[in-house]
């Protein structure tokens, strides 16, 4: 089986896994858009964190990771609790297009994504309502703008020829809101 990530699923999986591969999905952008109440914020201060929205042109890169055997059961039920349970999103298969030169064809994989009709979803807002929104949130996984900023990293270093304009342009409005921001992770873990 293989799970597709695309949020903090890229740097922090939470399961055993045999393999990964960098790469995209068609059809699908990614969008600040899914409500947080537990991983990334409060039901006082709801955390912004990314879903995929059907678009079509579009793709979004990630992270697929292989799960074979025994993980596959292991991984499944940590996912349900982290992804469906306690983010509302549901399930859906995907072509995972591997970003290796010699990849073959596509690979069939399972990913989260979180639809307008679960209770937690947000929908869209400005970049700098959505900034403003990710700089006062945070919860058990830790603060919201650790999410923000390790996607947007994730992109930069492993996805340089992809464009995030979405996300990009949220990294921006945070640093002009947070001008004297300085990010490391000991930083981020004092707040």
């Amino acid at each position: 089986l293989w799970i597709f990530g695309y949020g903090s699923l890229v740097w922090r999986p939470g399961f055993e896994f045999t393999s990964r591969k960098v790469g995209f999905i068609r059809g699908y952008s990614r969008r600040f858009w899914q409500g947080d109440t537990f991983h990334r914020g409060s039901e006082k201060t709801p955390g912004r964190v990314v879903t995929l929205l059907e678009e079509c042109g579009a793709c979004t890169w990630g992270v697929a990771y292989e799960v074979r055997g025994e993980q596959i059961a292991a991984s499944l039920e940590y996912l349900n609790m982290r992804e469906a349970v306690l983010g509302g999103y549901d399930t859906k298969l995907v072509k995972f297009h591997p970003q290796e030169k010699d990849a073959e064809e596509p690979i069939l994989a399972l990913v989260y994504i979180a639809t307008p009709q679960n209770p937690s979803y947000l929908g869209p807002a400005s970049e700098e309502d959505i900034a403003a929104q990710i700089i006062v949130s945070s919860g058990c996984a830790g603060h919201n703008i650790e999410y923000l900023l390790r996607l947007a990293d994730f992109m930069r270093y492993f996805c340089p020829q992809a464009e995030d304009k979405h996300l990009f342009s949220i990294e921006e409005a945070l640093i002009s809101i947070l001008p004297c921001l300085y990010y490391t992770e000991e930083s981020l873990e004092e707040t």
